[in-house]
């Protein structure tokens, strides 16, 4: 059974496919794809698992791909111009579209690409991780990272459609599948507190790759998310929401060097941190800090930094944060499960205190 959702941006809008088969069915792509030009990124893991079924449902277009290397190390500027020099040396036209095919470094790259390549392309978001089936692949934000800021050079691109196949949930290692629970974790936190409550009850069946559950738990992520993205598609309000644990969980990415932390397990202690300071404020309540931690260490996910990491470098690390307005660091914090705030009003000692300083 397939699950259609819609973004609804106008005549952006776009659909979001959740099912199992998917990778293979044509009619998921052909009335997205403009043109009959067509550029498939993956990386060097997914390609042997899934490039195959993808081309096969573009049977009759021109296809080309294009295998990048995997990891979070090459989101990079450099790696990014192999997808221009792919596109360029196939002399493909501004009607071309592009399919990342892969997680959410995959679909930041081929992503901001075709949002580049001539002045901005169609693309297919084809995530084949849970963290990117609930969240990267859905908004419109694209990027690669810099040495120093995560995700610092980018474009909102949407996309014009999103494919997420649950049976590729099957291939992914634990960790990969737990780093993905923690922006799931992450609706409930921010506006969803039935979903948190949810979570508590499945989140066994979860790591156990329960199909049922796994569904239900994109289908939902989704539907958070779509409707934030089409309340604030800009990230000017509402969209910034989204960012729970991401300051810290960034600062942590970059001081620990790009890849040696997946970008879930540092959301998942920059959620803990988020809630400890808002505890600290006196906005959550100690019974709601105990909630969210173990739900995050339930879902096998570190709860604290690591120690190489002093509270002086992760703050010169957050004041290099998209969230930094005049000057002063906003953060995303918590008055309740399912209320998030941003904020510049916090006392500086309880942020230190909360980075362990």
């Amino acid at each position: 059974m397939t699950t259609t959702l819609n973004v609804p941006l106008g005549a952006r809008s776009y659909p979001i496919f959740i099912g199992t088969g998917l990778l293979a069915d044509p009619a998921c792509y052909r009335p997205y794809v403009a043109g009959r030009q067509v550029m498939i990124v993956t990386n060097e893991t997914v390609a042997p698992l899934y490039l195959g079924a993808v081309a096969g449902a573009l049977d009759g277009l021109r296809v080309a791909t294009l295998v990048l290397p995997d990891g979070e190390v090459y989101k990079t500027q450099a790696v990014l111009e192999r997808i221009y020099e792919a596109l360029l040396g196939a002399r493909f036209s501004r009607d071309c579209t592009l399919i990342a095919l892969g997680g959410g470094v995959i679909g930041d790259m081929a992503g901001f690409a075709a949002a580049c390549y001539q002045r901005g392309v169609a693309f297919i978001q084809v995530p084949t991780t849970l963290l990117a089936q609930v969240d990267s692949s859905v908004g419109g934000k694209t990027g690669i990272n810099h040495p120093l800021g995560k995700n610092m050079i980018g474009a909102f691109h949407q996309p014009r459609a999103v494919i997420a196949d649950t049976a590729t949930l099957n291939t992914l290692p634990d960790r990969e599948l737990c780093a993905g629970l923690a922006e799931v974790i992450k609706y409930g936190l921010i506006r969803d507190p039935a979903f948190f409550d949810w979570l508590d009850t499945h989140l066994d069946a979860l790591r156990a790759r329960d199909p049922a559950a796994l569904a239900e738990a994109i289908r939902r992520s989704c539907e958070n998310k779509s409707e934030v993205v089409a309340a604030d598609e800009r990230e000017s309000g509402e969209r910034a929401l989204l960012n729970l644990g991401h300051t810290f969980g960034h600062a942590i990415e970059t001081g620990a060097g790009y890849g040696n932390w997946l970008h879930g397990e540092a959301v998942g202690v920059g959620m803990c941190m988020a809630a400890d300071l808002s505890a600290r404020l006196g906005w959550l309540d100690p019974a709601d800090l105990r909630r969210t931690r173990d739900l995050i260490a339930r879902a096998g996910l570190p709860t604290a930094t690591p120690p190489e990491l002093s509270a002086g470098r992760l703050l010169d690390l957050m004041a290099v944060d998209k969230k930094v307005l005049d000057g002063r660091l906003r953060l995303v914090l918590l008055r309740g499960i399912g209320v998030a705030v941003v904020t510049d009003q916090f006392d500086p000692a309880h942020l230190r205190a909360t980075l362990g300083g």
